[in-house]
């Protein structure tokens, strides 16, 4: 049992950053309270009613195309994060890195939009003179972020 028994402080931090991962969560996407329209419409429920329909908008899903379409490069991104919280970095730097680059995922599915998006009523292209689905002012665009919480916080 000699030596076999003690964690060295290189193993002691890599656990610690394990146990901090298993308490955080990142979450990606419009962040309720921090952005609104003009009108004082949250930019939450603007990205909401884009990505489930209405009974006047169509389903633009940017968000799960976004996971859907990138689901390869989240989990070679997630596999080499962890790789790097083993070779010393911090469970927040890890989840940082990993919402960054979702937000960026995202952001690209919004201006790929036009691609697999049902095209904006001919009502809607006179009201913004585009017919590019989901951006407008590009606020939604805009408003594409992370935070880093506690698991099973509100919010």
């Amino acid at each position: 049992m000699a030596g076999h028994d003690r964690i060295t402080p290189a193993g002691k931090a890599f656990f610690k950053q394990l146990e901090e991962l298993a308490k955080l969560q990142v979450r990606v996407g419009i962040q309720q309270g921090k952005a609104e329209t003009d009108e004082g419409v949250d930019m939450v429920d603007i990205a909401m009613f884009n990505e489930v329909g209405t009974a006047h908008i169509p389903a633009r899903p940017f968000i799960r195309q976004s996971a859907d379409s990138n689901k390869t490069i989240i989990e070679k991104m997630c596999k080499a994060q962890l790789q790097k919280v083993a070779q010393g970095g911090s469970a927040a730097q890890a989840l940082n890195a990993i919402g960054a680059m979702q937000v960026g995922l995202i952001q690209d599915t919004i201006t790929r939009s036009k691609e697999w998006a049902e095209p904006n009523a001919d009502s809607t292209i006179e009201k913004k003179g585009s017919d590019v689905p989901l951006i407008d002012t590009s606020r939604l665009l805009q408003s594409v972020s992370y935070v880093v919480v506690s698991k099973g916080g509100g919010g």
